[in-house]
């Protein structure tokens, strides 16, 4: 008997949410949920692996869940809830901490990237968050997680981890009848890479990656700027004096215009190829009006949307919750079963 197919995949409340989120993770979270039955979470525990002032995370896990719930995620037809609420997560990665090696998480670049030349500074929690990514995947047993390319790391740990269990394991999983044939009791998660624009450019400079931590809010397109604001930061977005090249490879070495392209080809669900057969030797000076014009009529709806759910938190809460409860009827007979492969007792 093979794994039932299970998207999992979640997003961090730290503030800010933009361009690069949606068109990255939050668009294929809402085009999967035609094909695929999905799990969609606010992965607040990651979020305060670096300290977050309590008030605003609040707002945060809010501000996430109307992100996916303007974007058209169906909380009714698949599950969206915030991962502090199930307990599973916490104590699948305990275990999972005592599976993984110390030598596959030194090997974690975002944790040198976060963490800088104040290594001993930051907190367990910050250098040990891949093994809780394993545990929000394979809690529910997923098999297919959607990423973007920063994070196919930590799916190749999440699959490491979920092998050495196997392994280690394998007579009490095979005593019990708990495993999947010769599959193990968990599965091999598989990301989902794809789209022209998985990996979107600040406005400001194409070499770096549109972020929250930005100190120029012109470098990103927040979800909640309106239509006046996404216009504006298009218009000054960084460009270089050449008109947009025919072909792809006229965008090598051209990071700027290859953002812009990639941007308009994921918001018109096409192709970079297609957005140059048509933008082919414009310039800069005509192609953005025309980004913007697409951008505002995508984004501008969406953050509308946002406000009147933010306006009303307790309709949020109300969401997560059955999300939540939905979410430990997966995962608690999921536990159980690790902790009886494991040896533990338990009530």
């Amino acid at each position: 008997m093979a794994f039932r197919p299970l998207v999992f995949s979640g997003v961090q409340p730290t503030g800010n949410l933009h361009l690069g989120n949606y068109l990255g993770a939050i668009t294929r979270f809402v085009e999967m949920q035609d094909t695929h039955d999905c799990i969609y979470c606010v992965v607040d525990l990651h979020a305060i692996t670096v300290w977050q002032d309590p008030k605003a995370l609040r707002t945060q896990i809010r501000e996430v869940t109307a992100a996916f719930l303007a974007a058209g995620i169906d909380p009714k037809a698949h599950i969206v809830f915030n991962q502090s609420q199930v307990s599973a997560h916490a104590e699948l990665a305990w275990i999972f901490n005592c599976v993984a090696r110390m030598g596959w998480l030194n090997r974690m670049t975002q944790f040198k990237e976060k963490a800088g030349k104040d290594r001993e500074n930051a907190s367990v929690g910050l250098f040990a968050y891949p093994n809780l990514m394993s545990a929000d995947i394979l809690a529910y047993r997923a098999t297919h997680v959607p990423v973007g390319e920063d994070q196919k790391q930590h799916l190749e740990l999440a699959r490491d981890t979920a092998a050495k269990f196997n392994h280690d394991f394998a007579d009490s999983i095979g005593e019990l009848g708990l495993g999947e044939g010769n599959e193990g009791f968990f599965p091999q998660p598989e990301p989902l890479i794809q789209g022209p624009a998985t990996r979107v450019m600040s406005l400001r400079d194409g070499s770096k990656k549109m972020s929250k931590s930005d100190p120029s809010d012109n470098s990103r397109i927040n979800l909640t700027d309106d239509a006046d604001a996404i216009a504006q930061k298009i218009r000054r977005a960084k460009t270089d004096p050449e008109p947009l090249p025919s072909e792809v490879a006229g965008l090598k070495e051209r990071p700027e215009a290859d953002n812009l392209v990639g941007i308009y080809a994921a918001l018109s669900g096409t192709t970079k190829e297609a957005v140059l057969a048509d933008h082919g030797g414009a310039l800069f000076s005509a192609f953005k009006p025309a980004l913007a014009d697409l951008a505002v009529e995508k984004l501008a709806p969406i953050a509308g949307r946002m406000r009147e759910l933010m306006a009303d938190p307790a309709y949020v809460d109300s969401v997560l919750a059955d999300g939540a409860a939905r979410a430990r009827a997966i995962a608690m007979p999921i536990l159980n079963d690790v902790k009886d492969i494991v040896g533990l007792i338990r009530s």
